[in-house]
Protein backbone atom coordinates (compact mmCIF):
# COMPACT_ATOMS: atom_id res chain seq x y z
CA UNK A 1 0.00 0.00 0.00
CA UNK A 2 2.81 2.42 0.86
CA UNK A 3 4.48 1.65 -2.46
CA UNK A 4 1.32 2.51 -4.40
CA UNK A 5 0.87 5.70 -2.39
CA UNK A 6 4.46 6.66 -3.20
CA UNK A 7 3.96 6.00 -6.91
CA UNK A 8 0.65 7.85 -7.02
CA UNK A 9 2.03 10.80 -5.07
CA UNK A 10 5.14 11.04 -7.25
CA UNK A 11 3.02 10.92 -10.40
CA UNK A 12 0.59 13.55 -9.09
CA UNK A 13 3.42 15.92 -8.23
CA UNK A 14 5.10 15.17 -11.56
CA UNK A 15 1.89 16.05 -13.40
CA UNK A 16 1.64 19.30 -11.45
CA UNK A 17 5.27 20.21 -12.18
CA UNK A 18 4.88 19.44 -15.88
CA UNK A 19 1.79 21.66 -16.00
CA UNK A 20 3.75 24.57 -14.54
CA UNK A 21 7.40 24.27 -15.49
CA UNK A 22 8.39 20.69 -16.40
CA UNK A 23 10.70 18.31 -14.56
CA UNK A 24 8.15 15.59 -13.79
CA UNK A 25 10.47 12.80 -14.91
CA UNK A 26 12.83 13.73 -12.05
CA UNK A 27 10.20 12.18 -9.77
CA UNK A 28 8.63 9.34 -11.76
CA UNK A 29 11.88 7.54 -12.64
CA UNK A 30 13.30 7.45 -9.08
CA UNK A 31 9.89 6.47 -7.63
CA UNK A 32 9.61 3.49 -9.98
CA UNK A 33 13.23 2.53 -9.30
CA UNK A 34 12.54 2.61 -5.55
CA UNK A 35 9.53 0.37 -6.17
CA UNK A 36 11.87 -2.22 -7.66
CA UNK A 37 11.19 -1.64 -11.37
CA UNK A 38 14.38 -2.12 -13.47
CA UNK A 39 15.68 1.19 -14.77
CA UNK A 40 14.99 0.65 -18.48
CA UNK A 41 11.43 -0.44 -17.67
CA UNK A 42 11.12 2.39 -15.13
CA UNK A 43 12.03 4.95 -17.79
CA UNK A 44 9.54 3.46 -20.26
CA UNK A 45 6.82 3.14 -17.61
CA UNK A 46 7.27 6.69 -16.35
CA UNK A 47 7.12 8.07 -19.88
CA UNK A 48 3.92 6.12 -20.54
CA UNK A 49 2.40 7.43 -17.31
CA UNK A 50 3.06 11.04 -18.32
CA UNK A 51 1.76 10.60 -21.89
CA UNK A 52 -1.84 11.75 -21.09
CA UNK A 53 -0.42 15.03 -19.83
CA UNK A 54 1.47 15.58 -23.08
CA UNK A 55 -1.65 14.84 -25.12
CA UNK A 56 -3.77 17.21 -23.00
CA UNK A 57 -1.17 19.98 -23.31
CA UNK A 58 -1.03 19.56 -27.09
CA UNK A 59 -4.83 19.71 -27.33
CA UNK A 60 -5.00 22.84 -25.16
CA UNK A 61 -2.84 24.81 -27.63
CA UNK A 62 -4.11 23.23 -30.88
CA UNK A 63 -5.15 26.63 -32.31
CA UNK A 64 -1.52 27.72 -32.30
CA UNK A 65 -0.75 25.06 -34.92
CA UNK A 66 -3.12 26.30 -37.62
CA UNK A 67 -0.89 28.90 -39.34
CA UNK A 68 1.87 27.93 -41.80
CA UNK A 69 5.35 27.49 -40.34
CA UNK A 70 8.87 26.58 -41.38
CA UNK A 71 9.70 23.71 -41.20
CA UNK A 72 6.13 22.64 -41.86
CA UNK A 73 4.17 20.96 -39.09
CA UNK A 74 3.88 17.81 -41.22
CA UNK A 75 7.64 17.70 -41.73
CA UNK A 76 8.32 18.15 -38.01
CA UNK A 77 5.70 15.51 -37.21
CA UNK A 78 7.34 12.91 -39.45
CA UNK A 79 10.78 13.70 -38.03
CA UNK A 80 9.38 13.48 -34.50
CA UNK A 81 7.75 10.11 -35.17
CA UNK A 82 10.94 8.73 -36.69
CA UNK A 83 13.17 10.17 -33.98
CA UNK A 84 10.90 9.15 -31.12
CA UNK A 85 10.67 5.59 -32.47
CA UNK A 86 14.45 5.45 -32.98
CA UNK A 87 15.10 6.69 -29.43
CA UNK A 88 12.64 4.18 -28.01
CA UNK A 89 14.28 1.37 -30.00
CA UNK A 90 17.64 2.48 -28.66
CA UNK A 91 16.31 2.42 -25.10
CA UNK A 92 14.88 -1.09 -25.25
CA UNK A 93 18.12 -2.36 -26.80
CA UNK A 94 20.18 -0.85 -23.96
CA UNK A 95 21.22 -3.27 -21.24
CA UNK A 96 19.96 -2.57 -17.72
CA UNK A 97 23.55 -2.41 -16.45
CA UNK A 98 24.65 0.18 -19.01
CA UNK A 99 21.48 2.23 -18.53
CA UNK A 100 22.03 2.20 -14.76
CA UNK A 101 25.47 3.75 -15.37
CA UNK A 102 23.99 6.26 -17.82
CA UNK A 103 20.96 7.38 -15.77
CA UNK A 104 22.80 9.64 -13.28
CA UNK A 105 24.50 11.45 -16.17
CA UNK A 106 21.20 11.83 -18.01
CA UNK A 107 19.48 13.13 -14.87
CA UNK A 108 22.31 15.57 -14.20
CA UNK A 109 22.30 16.80 -17.81
CA UNK A 110 18.52 17.23 -17.74
CA UNK A 111 18.74 19.10 -14.42
CA UNK A 112 21.40 21.49 -15.74
CA UNK A 113 19.37 21.92 -18.91
CA UNK A 114 16.35 22.83 -16.80
CA UNK A 115 18.40 25.17 -14.58
CA UNK A 116 19.93 27.08 -17.48
CA UNK A 117 17.04 26.64 -19.90
CA UNK A 118 16.07 30.31 -19.84
CA UNK A 119 19.44 31.21 -21.33
CA UNK A 120 18.85 28.68 -24.09
CA UNK A 121 15.41 30.13 -24.73
CA UNK A 122 16.99 33.55 -25.27
CA UNK A 123 18.35 32.04 -28.48
CA UNK A 124 14.87 32.15 -29.98
CA UNK A 125 15.61 35.69 -31.16
CA UNK A 126 18.75 34.51 -32.97
CA UNK A 127 18.41 33.41 -36.56
CA UNK A 128 21.56 32.50 -38.46
CA UNK A 129 22.13 31.40 -42.02
CA UNK A 130 22.99 27.92 -40.81
CA UNK A 131 19.63 27.40 -39.18
CA UNK A 132 17.88 28.26 -42.44
CA UNK A 133 19.36 25.19 -44.14
CA UNK A 134 16.54 22.65 -44.31
CA UNK A 135 18.84 19.66 -43.73
CA UNK A 136 20.31 21.21 -40.58
CA UNK A 137 16.83 22.11 -39.37
CA UNK A 138 15.70 18.52 -39.95
CA UNK A 139 18.72 17.16 -38.10
CA UNK A 140 18.03 19.43 -35.10
CA UNK A 141 14.42 18.25 -34.80
CA UNK A 142 15.41 14.62 -35.38
CA UNK A 143 18.18 14.72 -32.76
CA UNK A 144 15.86 16.16 -30.10
CA UNK A 145 13.18 13.58 -30.99
CA UNK A 146 15.68 10.73 -30.59
CA UNK A 147 16.66 12.14 -27.19
CA UNK A 148 12.99 12.39 -26.21
CA UNK A 149 12.30 8.81 -27.23
CA UNK A 150 15.30 7.60 -25.24
CA UNK A 151 15.10 9.83 -22.15
CA UNK A 152 12.34 12.37 -21.68
CA UNK A 153 13.93 14.69 -19.12
CA UNK A 154 14.44 18.27 -20.30
CA UNK A 155 12.72 17.59 -23.62
CA UNK A 156 10.54 20.72 -23.52
CA UNK A 157 13.47 23.09 -22.96
CA UNK A 158 15.43 21.48 -25.79
CA UNK A 159 12.49 21.76 -28.18
CA UNK A 160 11.88 25.42 -27.37
CA UNK A 161 15.56 26.21 -27.87
CA UNK A 162 15.63 24.42 -31.24
CA UNK A 163 12.44 26.14 -32.39
CA UNK A 164 14.02 29.47 -31.48
CA UNK A 165 17.09 28.65 -33.54
CA UNK A 166 14.80 27.79 -36.45
CA UNK A 167 13.42 31.34 -36.40
CA UNK A 168 10.26 31.06 -34.27
CA UNK A 169 9.72 34.10 -32.06
CA UNK A 170 6.14 33.84 -30.67
CA UNK A 171 6.57 31.95 -27.39
CA UNK A 172 2.89 30.96 -27.16
CA UNK A 173 3.02 29.43 -30.61
CA UNK A 174 6.37 27.83 -29.80
CA UNK A 175 4.76 26.21 -26.77
CA UNK A 176 1.96 24.89 -28.97
CA UNK A 177 4.46 23.35 -31.40
CA UNK A 178 6.57 22.03 -28.50
CA UNK A 179 3.54 20.38 -26.88
CA UNK A 180 2.48 18.81 -30.18
CA UNK A 181 5.94 17.43 -30.97
CA UNK A 182 6.35 16.16 -27.39
CA UNK A 183 3.00 14.41 -27.55
CA UNK A 184 3.51 12.77 -30.92
CA UNK A 185 7.06 11.55 -30.33
CA UNK A 186 6.14 10.28 -26.85
CA UNK A 187 3.08 8.49 -28.21
CA UNK A 188 5.11 6.58 -30.78
CA UNK A 189 7.90 5.93 -28.27
CA UNK A 190 5.35 4.43 -25.87
CA UNK A 191 3.98 2.23 -28.68
CA UNK A 192 7.51 0.89 -29.24
CA UNK A 193 7.99 0.34 -25.49
CA UNK A 194 4.68 -1.49 -25.30
CA UNK A 195 5.39 -3.71 -28.29
CA UNK A 196 8.61 -4.82 -26.60
CA UNK A 197 6.96 -5.38 -23.24
CA UNK A 198 9.10 -2.70 -21.57
CA UNK A 199 6.16 -1.03 -19.78
CA UNK A 200 4.98 -2.31 -16.41
CA UNK A 201 1.31 -1.58 -16.93
CA UNK A 202 -0.17 -1.66 -13.43
CA UNK A 203 2.01 1.14 -12.04
CA UNK A 204 1.87 2.95 -15.41
CA UNK A 205 -1.94 3.15 -15.36
CA UNK A 206 -2.03 4.06 -11.67
CA UNK A 207 0.57 6.78 -12.19
CA UNK A 208 -1.24 8.08 -15.29
CA UNK A 209 -4.29 8.70 -13.12
CA UNK A 210 -2.11 10.44 -10.53
CA UNK A 211 -0.34 12.55 -13.16
CA UNK A 212 -3.63 13.61 -14.74
CA UNK A 213 -5.06 14.55 -11.35
CA UNK A 214 -1.86 16.36 -10.40
CA UNK A 215 -1.76 18.23 -13.70
CA UNK A 216 -5.30 19.52 -13.21
CA UNK A 217 -5.45 20.17 -9.46
CA UNK A 218 -1.83 20.44 -8.38
CA UNK A 219 -0.93 22.67 -11.29
CA UNK A 220 -3.49 25.23 -10.17
CA UNK A 221 -2.05 25.20 -6.66
CA UNK A 222 1.56 25.44 -7.81
CA UNK A 223 0.74 28.46 -9.97
CA UNK A 224 0.15 30.39 -6.74
CA UNK A 225 3.79 29.87 -5.79
CA UNK A 226 6.69 31.95 -7.06
CA UNK A 227 7.94 30.54 -10.40
CA UNK A 228 11.50 31.05 -9.16
CA UNK A 229 10.75 28.99 -6.03
CA UNK A 230 9.18 26.19 -8.10
CA UNK A 231 12.12 26.09 -10.49
CA UNK A 232 14.62 25.99 -7.63
CA UNK A 233 12.72 23.11 -6.01
CA UNK A 234 12.80 21.20 -9.31
CA UNK A 235 16.52 21.81 -9.78
CA UNK A 236 17.22 20.75 -6.17
CA UNK A 237 15.18 17.58 -6.70
CA UNK A 238 17.06 16.81 -9.90
CA UNK A 239 20.44 17.30 -8.22
CA UNK A 240 19.47 15.11 -5.26
CA UNK A 241 18.17 12.37 -7.56
CA UNK A 242 21.33 12.58 -9.66
CA UNK A 243 23.52 12.30 -6.56
CA UNK A 244 21.50 9.31 -5.31
CA UNK A 245 21.86 7.47 -8.62
CA UNK A 246 25.58 8.30 -8.81
CA UNK A 247 26.01 6.83 -5.33
CA UNK A 248 24.02 3.72 -6.22
CA UNK A 249 25.65 3.14 -9.62
CA UNK A 250 29.26 4.06 -8.90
Amino acid sequence: MLEWLMLGGAAALAGALNAVAGGGSFLTLPALALAGVPLVAANATGTAALLPGYLASAWSLRRELSAPMTPSLLRMSLLSIGGGAAGAGLLISTSSHFFALLVPWLLLAATLLFAYGQRLLSLRHTQTAATQDSLKADLCILAVAIYGGYFNGGLGILLLAVLGLLGHADLTRMNGVKNFISAILTLFAVLIYASDGAIVWRPALWMAVGATFGGYVGGRMLRRLSPVFVRRCIVLTGLLMSAAFFYQSY
